[in-house]
């Protein structure tokens, strides 16, 4: 019986990426690949690439630049570029990178078994098509032996909102939803194979319109027929935009237990003059009411941001503005970004703000970001909250999980992975909370 081929994948970016990578493998497995950590072994290497960052093609083909001594060393290897880079660049990758095999965006993955099979025939292929077929029709189920307690679930790709700064309308398209009975018959089979709990997924997941029996249904509607599914304990979603935060989304966070207290709502500036800019088509003080609302609705809402400095035009006062907003949020969690020009986008065309300055400024923003964090954990000692294990931790006896707020936990117990116990806060680290058992 012959070695079944390794398959080593690299994944850049997003939750979406990750939920990708699983879906490639996943695919790639029914063709008799099985994944492998070491890229030496590897019979195909896969970069799921991420067009967010700042210079992120070039950092590609840096990685690219690394891979050729395995090429050379290993003829038969093929190598393939998924995800938002392929999309940008296409065609381009193979003139700049002969050593690449395959180039595939990340709405035409499902055909990704007939590449490899072309590939091993000799054959470069690129597809960045956006297919009128849905790509999750044609991909296999998800193995049990792929399933951990926690599973990201796309319910939503592309985006509409074209803000000035981004290219995810141009790399994933437009706004679609997937139907409403694929996603509960995909979350039940999850559920089956042992999750417990379900992040949805989307670049805008809060703007889901999908298709149900009765007409279109609302994120909010589904989060609460997904609540209904026997075994499903948790779930959470993300990306959101703040222009999509409907009310009665608002509300399900008041109403239904098993949507967890912790929001992802990216902000991106606190200046008026500069979301403008931006196109983000809401204020700074539309976002904090909106704030306000979520709170009234669930007092405990653990907020989590995204801010980008340096945009061009953004002056002092701009940046004051938006120290001012997260003073005012106080958030648990944020990520926040030194503006970076991307290719084809309308802000690209701007004069920068001076890299000095842009680095000065990202550096007391993520001050002001890591003493809010640091606060948030310190205020959980002597809480109880629920944590759902997820691993082994690196002491013996040691489990390590996520609380409600999506705070890593630490706990010696006998509790096996998947298992979903209270726990009280005892302690708190930069990047941790320790914690004992209360109650299983």
């Amino acid at each position: 019986m012959s070695e079944p081929k390794k398959l080593f994948i690299k994944t850049y970016g997003c939750q979406m990426n990750v939920y990708d990578s699983e879906r490639m493998a996943e695919a790639l497995g029914a063709e008799g690949y099985v994944t492998t950590e070491v890229a030496e072994e590897a019979d195909m290497v896969l970069l799921n690439t991420c067009h967010i960052r700042e210079k992120a093609a070039e950092k590609v083909y840096s990685d690219l630049g690394r891979l050729r001594p395995l090429k050379q060393a290993k003829p038969d290897l093929k190598i393939g570029i998924a995800g938002c880079v392929a999309q940008a660049e296409g065609e381009e990758i193979l003139k700049r990178m002969p050593l690449v095999d395959l180039v595939v965006g990340p709405q035409s993955y499902h055909r990704l078994p007939a590449m490899a099979k072309a590939a091993e025939a000799g054959q470069k292929t690129v597809d960045t098509d956006f297919p009128e077929e849905d790509k999750f029709d044609h991909l296999p189920d998800r193995p049990k032996a792929s399933v951990r307690p926690t599973a990201f679930l796309t319910v939503q790709e592309g985006c509409d909102k074209f803000c000035a700064f981004c290219v995810v309308p141009y790399t994933r398209g437009a706004e679609v939803s997937r139907p409403v009975e694929r996603i509960l018959t995909e979350a039940r089979g999850l559920v089956e194979k042992g999750v417990r709990e379900l992040t949805l997924l989307g670049q805008n997941v809060n703007a889901y319109h999908g298709q149900g029996a009765d007409g279109d249904w609302t994120l909010a509607r589904l989060v609460r027929e997904l609540a209904r599914v026997d075994g499903l304990e948790r779930i959470r979603y993300t990306t959101s935009h703040p222009n999509d935060m409907g009310d009665d989304l608002i509300a399900a966070h008041g109403e239904e237990p098993k949507l967890m207290p912790y929001l992802h709502l990216p902000v991106q500036s606190g200046s008026d003059r500069i979301l403008k800019a931006m196109a983000r088509k809401h204020t700074a003080e539309q976002y904090l009411r909106l704030i306000e609302k979520i709170r009234a609705a669930r007092p405990d809402m653990m907020m989590s941001g995204d801010f980008i400095v340096g945009f061009p035009g953004e002056t002092d006062a701009d940046f004051d503005a938006t120290m001012d907003l997260i003073r005012a949020v106080n958030y648990g969690m944020a990520y926040s970004f030194k503006y970076s020009a991307r290719p084809g986008t309308p802000a690209a065309e701007k004069a920068p703000v001076p890299a000095d300055v842009a680095d000065a400024r990202l550096q007391t923003l993520q001050a002001l970001i890591t003493q809010q964090q640091r606060a948030a954990q310190e205020g959980m000692v002597g809480r109880e909250v629920s944590v759902l294990f997820e691993k082994p931790g690196r002491l013996k006896g040691q489990m390590v999980g996520k609380s409600d707020y999506l705070h890593a936990v630490h706990v010696e117990t006998g509790l096996p992975v998947g298992a979903i116990a209270r726990v009280r806060i005892v302690s708190s680290a930069p990047n941790s909370l320790a914690g004992e058992i209360v109650a299983a």
